[in-house]
């Protein structure tokens, strides 16, 4: 019963929203009234991932760094998975502080009882470019065939030995124009399908990530190959936003820095209605 406790959370948990959660544990305290979850210690992987956020300046974030491992462990499970929530979440910050903590931990045991490896992320846009430069096209005069950038890493991801994890972050809406073709990666064939006839098979090192503001657009079968992970803006709160333009203020503002600070503090933090 525990394990299925356990396994029901790690997989819902990261996609709901805080107000689902309280209806979420409700239902599951009905289903469990007798088993007690005790908390998971990740050890060496928390403080990595908190080390790596004080490097990138960010504080205070005990619920993004529970989005991080979120993020790792679905990428366990998952080849294919999204990132989703609204413009300042930390969508971008999640993966990039999660594959900076990894790359730090190379070579030591992790709680799935494989080793940390070091992570490569690959970050494309696919609405910024036609379809023919993302997977590749043939030339209607000359009938040669033109790689496309996606085609290319993914070829060369594949055809690599190490044990160098690959992520290929696609930031951008997922819709049927583009995501279709990629149907066959996220399912369990996890084949690239080029209309070349070229068929390349994905190896255990690559995952592939939509960042992405919502799934408005996105067809259940897409939906349903991917793992999901759901970023809210309250986790990060305001904080690391006032930092970081306190840190780029011109000279001129720096003597009123505390100041301005405390003020932050007393009309934005101490107000959570306030947060938009």
């Amino acid at each position: 019963e525990l394990i299925c406790l356990r396994a029901i959370r790690d997989v819902n948990v990261p996609k709901f929203l805080q107000d689902d959660l309280k209806l979420f544990n409700g239902i599951v305290s009905d289903l469990f009234p007798k088993i007690k979850e005790e908390p998971v210690d990740y050890g060496i992987l928390d403080a990595s991932i908190r080390k790596t956020c004080v490097k990138k300046m960010l504080k205070d974030v005990d619920g993004f760094v529970i989005k991080c491992i979120q993020l790792y462990e679905t990428t366990v499970v998952r080849h294919g998975l999204m990132l989703v929530g609204p413009s300042g979440s930390g969508k971008t910050k999640c993966y990039e502080v999660l594959a900076q903590a990894l790359t730090a931990l190379r070579g030591q045991m992790s709680i799935s009882g494989e080793n940390y490896e070091k992570v490569i992320v690959f970050v494309l846009n696919p609405k910024s470019i036609t379809m023919g430069q993302l997977y590749g096209e043939f030339d209607l005069l000359t009938h040669e065939w033109t790689d496309g950038i996606l085609s290319s890493l993914i070829r060369g991801g594949a055809a690599a030995t190490d044990r160098v994890k690959k992520w290929y972050m696609f930031d951008g809406p997922v819709d049927a124009v583009w995501i279709e073709n990629m149907n066959t990666v996220l399912d369990d064939n996890k084949k690239l399908c080029l209309s070349s006839g070229e068929i390349i098979k994905l190896s255990e090192v690559m995952t592939m990530m939509f960042e992405v503001q919502d799934l408005a657009v996105a067809s259940p079968a897409t939906v349903s190959r991917c793992g999901m992970v759901y970023l809210e803006p309250s986790i990060l709160g305001l904080k690391p936003f006032t930092e970081c333009w306190l840190r780029h203020v011109p000279p001129s503002i720096d003597p009123y820095k505390a100041q301005l600070e405390s003020l932050f503090h007393r009309f934005l933090e101490v107000s959570k209605c306030f947060y938009i």
